[in-house]
């Protein structure tokens, strides 16, 4: 019988770094997402066949069912991720594709893969989700990652994660302000790397309590907000805080000083996306610099 699952994508508007240390962050779903389709066959293995955006392969291998070993692949170092999150999967679930047949896997994301928005995590949750186990044990025995990125493919409404003693807290929480009309998510025509990025994080020496205790309140700021300049105020001392701990200069301040609102970095400082706000005269200015992707809030967000 044929089986499929879908998992929604994910932006960090608070908390990035911070939150792999046990700050709270405020996350989003997106409405751009992964799905992922199984299809038992007569064939002795597991092929896989991942699809773009533009109905394009972009990547294709073959396993194993009984042991997982790759018997061929269009690109090795995705394979062996891919392989590693199918022996998690086992481990934690020995039934995981225990049986006589193979299967035909198809993978269909809607969002193109270098704008960040979670090709890895909406694949592992849609794996985990097949398997029968739990998707953040999975994320864990495989790759790693604070997993707020597994909740946001989970939920379909915004949350506050963080991690306790361990353990995954997610809360849904309402975030759906007055003025969404003037937050924007721009793409910067590059994706960044999360393992550099946090390899980064890591090498800095501070207080983690204070910055984890810093960020609690940004969060809480950001999403009990009932004004722009509230908000904008919230964001521009999220941005401050961490320029400070990764001595790296604000994005705003990079390539946007004359920008007239405020420019907050999502995720891995450098790439991917960034949110802003504004008015409707914001997709022009940015537009303008080079930057043609400009989504508003209520096309991005879930």
């Amino acid at each position: 019988m044929q089986q499929e699952f879908y998992s929604n994508g994910k932006l960090l508007l608070s908390g990035e770094y911070a939150i792999l240390d046990g700050a709270k962050g405020l996350a989003v779903p997106t409405k751009f997402g992964q799905s992922l389709q199984v299809s038992p066959t007569q064939d002795d293995s597991i092929h896989w066949k991942s699809i773009a955006l533009d109905a394009k392969v972009w990547f294709s291998c073959q396993f194993n069912p009984y042991d997982l070993k790759l018997i061929k692949s269009s690109d090795n170092l995705i394979a062996n991720t891919l392989q590693k999150i199918l022996v998690a999967a086992r481990n934690s679930n020995p039934e995981f594709l225990n049986t006589p047949n193979g299967f035909e896997v198809v993978t269909k994301l809607d969002f193109p893969r270098e704008w960040g928005l979670g090709t890895s995590s909406t694949l592992l949750n849609n794996i985990a989700m097949w398997a029968q186990v739990d998707a953040h044990e999975l994320l864990w025995n495989s790759f790693g990652g604070s997993g707020y990125d597994i909740s946001c493919a989970q939920h379909n409404s915004p949350l506050v994660y963080h991690i306790e003693k361990g353990v995954p807290k997610t809360e849904l929480v309402t975030f759906n302000p007055a003025f969404t009309k003037s937050i924007f998510f721009v793409y910067l025509n590059q994706k960044q790397s999360s393992k550099k990025a946090i390899a980064n994080y890591r090498t800095k020496q501070f207080n983690k309590q204070d910055l984890i205790n810093s960020i609690d309140v940004l969060t809480s700021k950001m999403l009990s907000a009932n004004k722009l300049s509230a908000f904008e105020v919230s964001v521009q001392a999220h941005e401050e805080l961490l320029s400070k701990i990764l001595g790296l200069t604000p994005i705003k301040e990079q390539l946007f000083p004359d920008y007239f609102g405020t420019v907050k970095s999502l995720g891995g400082w450098g790439g991917d996306f960034v949110m802003v706000t504004g008015n409707k005269k914001t997709p022009e200015y940015f537009k303008s610099k080079g930057f043609d992707i400009v989504i508003p809030f209520t096309e991005m967000v879930l």
